[in-house]
């Protein structure tokens, strides 16, 4: 059971990493352009890359770390 529900958790942050990583704008808008149409939430660019930049670390760590939790067989 907890090891359907950690392959769960796995599938998805992993599916919501390559989410944010596609997001970034390397040196244009990007496609992190599309969603700026309209009032923001942030107060400007710089802090949207931030909040970006936190999501997708956070996002790779819990990959990662279940990943590795996964792969032991530590759970199960």
């Amino acid at each position: 059971m907890l090891t359907t529900v950690l392959s769960w958790l796995w599938f998805a942050s992993g599916i919501l990493l390559i989410i944010s990583v596609l997001l970034h704008s390397p040196k244009g808008d990007g496609m992190g352009g599309l969603a700026a149409s309209g009032g923001s939430m942030f107060t400007s660019a710089r802090s949207a890359e931030q909040t970006l930049n936190r999501i997708t670390w956070t996002l790779l760590a819990l990959f990662l770390g279940l990943a590795v939790v996964l792969s032991a067989g530590w759970v199960g």
